[in-house]
């Protein structure tokens, strides 16, 4: 089967991977080019992966362009999986594969369709989620499931171990649709899309805290927005202050102070008051070195 892989990010690296392995390599892999990467939190740089294989690299900023759509038509793929990239691929694109296209989603579609999935699953507090690869159209994540894996989403989940979590899924998942679709009888489930739901674009300016909000949806939002992704801030003497990880502790009452105020020390970090007086214990942090804010420095700031 001749196989077109487009992506640029890490879920784009591991499924070339789990094809490889299963002996279905792709013929040609399309990607961004060097300078378009940095607009991606976790992009991937795929020419070192295939520097010394056969596969045919295509770099291009627009998956529509004529240009690039003369270069894929001249491999003749038969079937092309779409992973990790954000442009719709509209119906010209889409015609270029004899078998289909194939995309992925991180979410259990129809649910959570769109943007930044993964801290989306985590702040609207959903139970399970779930890995896709659907059959590309004209709409937005809604063309038939080819496959779905779903999964459990901890109370303590945060977006590098549910991106983990999808990953380990879609490394399973890709070769599995091969077969299915060398079978000539895939799936085509179509989904329902009155349970549809949508999700917005998140900007790294949308990590910002608000101490007045409650202990636990400040310490929700940390574990959401944390890596791969920018992170959860605050401001603290005019400078950014990154926070990773933060706990509840018990007997928050003994601490008296304001919203975002640094109550005191302790020996993995720092704790702060938040809006509802629940206080969270802060134990990882980027900000001058790893230093902790001065105590009764209250945090906060406008973006």
């Amino acid at each position: 089967m001749r196989i077109v892989l487009v992506g640029a990010v890490e879920s784009t690296r591991v499924a070339l991977e789990a094809l490889v392995k299963s002996d279905v390599s792709p013929g040609m892999v399309v990607t961004l080019p060097q300078a378009d990467l940095i607009r991606h939190s976790d992009a991937v740089d795929l020419a070192a992966m295939i520097a010394f294989d056969k596969t045919q690299i295509l770099y291009t900023s627009d998956i529509n362009s004529s240009e690039t759509a003369s270069a894929i038509s001249s491999y003749k793929p038969d079937l092309i999986f779409v992973i990790g990239w954000s442009q719709i691929c509209k119906t010209p694109f889409r015609s270029l594969a004899k078998l289909g296209c194939v995309g992925y989603h991180p979410a259990r579609l129809p649910r959570l369709r769109g943007r930044a999935v993964i801290p989306w699953t985590i702040l609207t507090e959903e139970k399970i989620t779930g890995s896709t690869l659907f059959w590309l159209d004209d709409g937005i994540d809604s063309g038939g499931i080819l496959l779905q894996e779903t999964f459990e989403v901890t109370p303590d989940e945060n977006a590098e171990s549910l991106y983990t979590k999808h990953m380990s899924a879609l490394r399973m998942m890709v070769p599995k649709a091969v077969t299915l679709i060398e079978s000539g009888k895939p799936p085509r489930v179509v989904q329902d899309h009155s349970q549809a739901t949508y999700c917005a674009r998140r900007r790294p300016e949308d990590g910002l805290i608000n101490w007045l909000d409650s202990a636990t949806n400040i310490q929700r939002l940390i574990r959401a927005v944390g890596a791969p992704y920018p992170g959860a801030y605050t401001r603290c003497e005019g400078q950014i202050l990154h926070i990773d990880k933060a706990a509840f502790i018990p007997n928050s009452q003994q601490f008296v102070g304001l919203p975002g105020q640094v109550q005191t020390h302790t020996e993995p970090g720092f704790i702060v008051r938040c809006g509802d007086g629940i206080c969270l214990e802060i134990t990882s942090w980027r900000w001058r070195n790893g230093k902790r804010p001065i105590r009764h420095t209250v945090l906060g700031g406008d973006r």
